[in-house]
């Protein structure tokens, strides 16, 4: 009796496991909050003009929609950057967004094997990236199977993790991505596509606590 005990209680613990919730991304707890935020999103409150793309489906929109509202006019700005500048011929490098302290960085770059791609993650920053031509990839990985392997600095830190657990999406002109201080990312990732060379705008936003 006792032997079926302890056995029974290894299978719970083993189900437990197997079956916990991964978690990828900051999670909220207020579901009037998260409905909120998804109506938000769609409703393009936030577009200023840029109607070009619409954020991926991994892009945490409770996150987004909070984020907005305490620093709307960074957004805004970022926003209406993107709407009103060919991002196709615009030279590559560094623009400083008018009025602000953010800068677009504009990149002809190309995807390598995920082996040599680094995870990360930003303490103080929000990654927007948008992938104006070709398809880049992007990886995204779970919290409790990863650990740092770098110190922080100056705003990133990097991590070994499970790749069963990662998950993996292509990018496209009409989808940018938002990577928040909870989602622990990797850019630039092997598509297997007829071509890698991508060009991809990156701003920087502030994380407001």
């Amino acid at each position: 009796m006792k032997k079926i005990s302890f056995l029974l209680a290894i299978f719970c613990i083993a189900f437990q496991t197997a079956t916990a919730q991964k978690v990828y991304t900051k999670e909220f707890s207020d579901k009037k909050l998260v409905k909120t935020a998804k109506k938000w999103v769609k409703g393009g409150e936030w577009r200023n003009g840029f109607t070009k793309a619409d954020p991926d489906k991994s892009v945490n929109k409770t996150d987004f929609y909070t984020q907005y509202q305490k620093n709307k006019a960074q957004w805004d700005a970022a926003f209406q950057w993107l709407a009103t500048h060919d991002l196709l011929t615009i030279e590559k490098g560094k623009h400083k967004i008018e009025g602000t302290n953010l800068t677009a960085s504009v990149e002809d770059s190309e995807n390598g094997p995920l082996e040599k791609r680094q995870s990360e993650s930003h303490y103080h920053h929000i990654d927007l990236q948008y992938c104006v031509s070709g398809t880049e990839g992007f990886g995204i990985i779970e919290h409790s199977g990863s650990k740092p392997n770098s110190k922080y600095k100056p705003d990133v830190i990097h991590y070994d993790y499970n790749l069963k657990d990662a998950k993996f999406y292509n990018s496209r002109p009409d989808r940018f991505f938002l990577f928040f201080p909870g989602d622990w990312h990797i850019a630039k990732v092997k598509t297997k596509k007829a071509t890698e060379k991508i060009r991809v705008i990156v701003i920087k936003l502030d994380y407001v606590e």
